[in-house]
């Protein structure tokens, strides 16, 4: 346990998983942040789920969040649009390929950047109903064929990426540069006022999606089916045409979502479920290529499971089956998490560490710190998925929402759970069988340590590898 100052703010952090287990508990920790007048002045404050400290509007998006991605036939769209996305990644890559070689070709590619952009189009189709043009994008420039997209569709797609991914950066700026610097400061006001531009861009942006899709909802007549999407969801939710019917919390009456907070969610799900997927899948590939051995049993149980005659699609049925390579997912986030640390804050006076904490008192957990606390974990060096291979196949909630005897924080904690982890989980072993049934990776050079950005979270910012066609 130690203490730093931010930005003129004191946080503790939190290193062993006991203590943590403590925070994560009760609802005394629910709140993420104390008040921050960046994030207001950002206009993402109390809007959506992520930056949300008002638990009555917390617990109405909540609601309706994760009600949308719960539709019956959400998770039959998630795995078709992943399987039809890679079988496009996977044209481009025997293109790139033939271009330089024959048909038996070895390529190498920066795989990070390769499934940035597959996750930036997978997330657009889960979230909006309609895909961004990343891959395409990112193909065009590595190849000398071009995509069979128009050129005008790609450049917009880049355009919003581009400004959603700024935008995340940005936040972190307002968070964590004292607003009397960025006031004061010509630089850094100058700064300030160019990410507070961009912020209206992407805002404008996701309204004119929002407008345009309930204008299509207004003019389909009752009864006919609609688009299988987050932005659809939260659109009917509530309303004469929400097959879910959900019309109380505790008793409370509950209104159809306006746009403002139909934004703020779209706004969470691009943020929270894009480039962590993609950073972990980056994690993922890495230590099984300094792990021959474990690739080698992942690869049994992917080839027992799989006929080599179908060589891209991946059934629901296929995905309970991969547990070996689930149990790796758990060990790669063990040792290499994501999410570095996240904020909690006591609303009331209690104990933690021996210690009586004032109301108030602004937390940070350092997940990476309890993961390889070795009091806690044995040879927490060693990549070893043995560790949950055993593991109940339904186990998600009791390594979430308690630490149990594994300690593992995949995915959270409390209330704050995150609404999206089946889906994080089964898209993860979606890309794990359908990229290693059909190609071998191996990185480059297998002795370089990550190249990462670390923050708050975990960013790989390059991982090359060599890919060619599994024979």
């Amino acid at each position: 346990m130690c203490e730093i100052l931010i930005g003129g703010c004191r946080y503790i952090i939190i290193s062993r998983p006991e203590y943590i287990e403590k925070i994560l508990s009760p609802t005394t920790f629910l709140m993420k942040l104390t008040y921050l007048q960046s994030l207001d002045e950002f206009g993402v404050l109390n809007r959506g789920l992520a930056f949300n400290e008002d638990f009555k509007s917390w617990r109405y998006n909540r609601q309706f969040f994760t009600q949308a991605l719960l539709a019956p036939k959400f998770m039959s769209m998630t795995i078709m649009s992943s399987n039809k996305l890679f079988e496009e990644l996977s044209e481009y890559w025997q293109s790139i390929g033939k271009q330089n070689n024959n048909d038996n070709w070895t390529i190498e590619i920066d795989f990070s950047a390769w499934f940035h952009a597959f996750m930036n189009d997978f997330s657009s189709i889960l979230i909006t109903g309609e895909r961004t043009y990343s891959i395409a994008s990112y193909y065009n420039t590595q190849s000398t064929i071009k995509s069979k997209h128009p050129n005008s569709l790609i450049e917009n797609s880049d355009k919003f990426v581009k400004k959603i991914v700024q935008l995340a950066e940005d936040l972190l700026f307002f968070v964590y540069v004292n607003p009397l610097l960025r006031r004061y400061i010509p630089m850094l006001r100058n700064k300030s006022k160019s990410m507070l531009e961009n912020r209206d861009c992407v805002f404008e942006m996701l309204d004119m999606v929002i407008k345009k899709r309930r204008k299509e909802i207004e003019e389909t007549p009752v009864g006919t089916e609609l688009k299988t999407d987050m932005l659809t969801s939260l659109i009917i939710a509530n309303t004469i045409r929400d097959i879910a019917n959900v019309k109380t919390i505790d008793d409370e009456m509950l209104r159809p979502m306006n746009d403002d907070e139909i934004r703020g969610n779209l706004l969470d799900a691009f943020l929270g479920g894009t480039d962590t997927t993609a950073n972990l899948f980056c994690f993922i590939v890495y230590y099984l290529c300094k792990n021959p051995h474990i690739k080698q049993k992942m690869l049994s149980e992917i080839d027992s499971i799989f006929s080599k005659t179908s060589k891209f699609y991946v059934s629901q049925d296929d995905i309970p089956k991969l547990k070996y390579c689930k149990a790796i997912i758990k060990e790669t986030s063990r040792i290499m998490p994501v999410v570095i640390l996240t904020p909690r804050h006591i609303t009331e006076e209690c104990e933690v560490a021996g210690y009586k904490w004032p109301s108030g008192t602004q937390f940070y957990l350092n997940f990476i710190g309890a993961h390889n606390h070795p009091d806690f974990w044995h040879n927490p060096e060693v990549f070893n998925p043995d560790r949950f291979y055993n593991e109940d196949d339904d186990d998600d909630d009791k390594d979430n929402k308690r630490l149990g005897t594994k300690h593992l924080m995949m995915f959270g904690g409390n209330l704050r759970l995150c609404p999206g982890r089946k889906l994080a989980m089964t898209e993860l072993l979606l890309l794990m069988a359908s990229l290693y049934r059909n190609y071998n990776i191996e990185v480059v050079n297998v002795h370089e340590p990550l190249k990462l950005v670390m923050g708050i979270t975990a960013n790989c910012q390059e991982l090359k590898v060599k890919i060619s066609p599994r024979i």
